[in-house]
């Protein structure tokens, strides 16, 4: 009868943590780290808060619509799964040394060291189609950028 008991016990474990480690395998497995991408949202945020007026000035088209290229390039990289959960507002601090012109300058270079982070190779077929909407999202805001440093200089 003890013998009968550990048997009827050894069984009761098994058939319960065979399912559970069946059921846990067969969940999809989270997406693999992107680094590059994760330095793109940094560096986005970085670019767009470089492009806000200091004092809540007025901005110029072109600074509006780069922000708003911008938010769409972080919209399209968050779709492909990969968010570092930090808010559009954080960043790293802006030189307040900085005058409008070396703002927008900046705000370039961010956004171009963001495109190299976006533009690597990517593997995963419905990231590619995002990663493309992203880096068109990226290099309109490049474009408005360098409207926007044409009408400061």
């Amino acid at each position: 009868m003890k013998t009968l008991s550990k048997l009827l016990f050894a069984v009761s474990a098994f058939l319960l943590v065979v399912p559970a480690v069946i059921f846990t395998s067969a969940q999809p497995q989270p997406p693999r780290e992107h680094p590059a991408y994760l330095h793109a949202l940094t560096d986005l945020r970085h670019a767009r808060a470089h492009l806000q007026r200091p004092g809540g000035g007025e901005l110029r088209d072109q600074e509006k619509h780069a922000i708003h290229e911008i938010d769409e390039a972080i919209s399209e990289i968050k779709k492909a799964s990969i968010d570092d959960g930090k808010d559009i507002n954080d960043h790293p601090p802006v030189d307040a040394g900085l005058d409008w012109r070396g703002r927008l300058h900046r705000a370039l270079e961010l956004v171009n060291k963001a495109h190299d982070d976006v533009a690597q190779e990517e593997d995963n077929a419905f990231a590619q189609g995002l990663q493309q909407r992203a880096l068109e999202h990226i290099d309109k805001a490049h474009h408005h950028i360098e409207e926007a440093i044409h009408i400061v200089e």
